[in-house]
C-alpha cells in the first residue's frame, strides 16, 4: 500500500463479516471434497433453507437439496459409491476419475506430488501452518487448499475486528495470491471432471457450487484489492527449491 489504509467502523465490520462468511463456505466445500456425507449431514442438508438467487452457489445448493429431498434408505450408500468413483478411483488419474489434487491437473504428466504440492505447502508454512506428521494425503488436495483459504479469511476478519488494517491488507494479498495460483488455476477443471464422472445429481451440484465459489472469490478479491490499494495481479509465494516430503 502506498499510504496507510483507514476504514470506517462500518466498512471494517462489513468486510470482516464477509470474510467470516467466506471462511465458513470454504470449509463447507472442503468437507465435501475430503469426506463422504454422513447420515446426519444428509438430513441437515435436506432440511436446510437456502437463498434463492441467480448465483451458481445458490443454484448448486438448491440442486443438492432437491436430490436429497428424494432420499431413501440407500441414499448414503449411493453417495458413498459416487464419491469413491469420482474422488478415490485408482489407476489412470487423468481419465477415470476426478482426483482432487492440484498436481494432477497442473503437471504435464498429470502426476501426484508435483510442483503444485510444494507450492501449496509453501503458502501453508508462510503463516505457520502444516499438516499433521501422520498425514498421508498430498497437501495440494482441494480440501486442504480450501481449508487454508478459510484460515486466511478468518485471520483477515480478526485483523479487521482489531483495527489492524495493515495486517488485514497483508492477509488479503496472501489470500488473493493463493486463490490465483492454487485455486482459480485448477478448480474449474476439477469441476469439469466431476461433471464427466459423477452419477448423482448431488456431486454435479458440488461441482456447480465450486464453480460459484471461484466466481465469487474472484469478484471479492478484485473489489477488496482495489480498496486496499493492492496490485491487480498478486505475486506468488515461492516454494523452496526443495521441499522435503514428510
Amino acid at each position: 500500500m502506498d499510504k496507510e489504509l483507514v476504514l470506517s467502523a462500518d466498512e471494517a465490520r462489513e468486510l470482516a463479516e464477509a470474510c467470516v462468511a467466506r471462511a465458513g463456505f470454504a470449509r463447507f466445500m472442503a468437507s465435501l471434497f475430503l469426506y463422504e456425507l454422513t447420515e446426519e449431514q444428509i438430513e441437515t442438508f435436506a432440511k436446510g433453507e437456502f437463498p434463492s438467487t441467480d448465483s451458481a452457489i445458490d443454484a448448486g445448493m438448491a440442486q443438492a437439496k432437491e436430490y436429497l429431498r428424494h432420499r431413501h434408505g440407500g441414499t448414503r450408500q449411493e453417495l458413498a459409491v459416487d464419491y469413491a468413483r469420482v474422488f478415490l478411483g485408482a489407476g489412470s488419474y487423468d481419465k477415470i476419475t476426478a482426483p482432487p489434487y492440484e498436481s494432477v491437473f497442473t503437471s504435464e504428466e498429470k502426476l501426484l506430488m508435483q510442483e503444485a504440492r510444494d507450492g501449496a505447502l509453501a503458502y501453508y508454512r508462510s503463516i505457520g501452518l502444516d499438516l499433521p506428521a501422520e498425514n498421508t494425503t498430498p497437501e495440494d488436495h482441494a480440501g486442504f487448499e480450501l481449508q487454508f483459504a478459510a484460515e486466511v479469511a478468518d485471520r483477515t476478519a480478526a485483523a479487521l475486528a482489531d483495527g489492524d488494517f495493515a495486517e488485514a491488507a497483508q492477509l488479503v494479498e496472501l489470500g488473493h495470491s493463493f486463490f490465483t495460483f492454487h485455486l482459480a488455476n485448477w478448480l474449474p477443471a476439477l469441476c469439469d471432471a466431476v461433471d464427466e464422472h459423477a452419477q448423482t445429481d448431488f456431486y454435479h451440484a458440488v461441482a456447480l457450487m465450486a464453480r460459484g465459489y471461484v466466481e465469487e472469490e474472484a469478484a471479492f478479491f478484485n473489489e477488496v484489492a482495489a480498496l486496499f490499494g493492492l496490485p491487480e495481479q498478486p505475486q506468488e509465494v515461492a516454494a523452496p527449491s526443495a521441499v522435503a516430503v514428510d
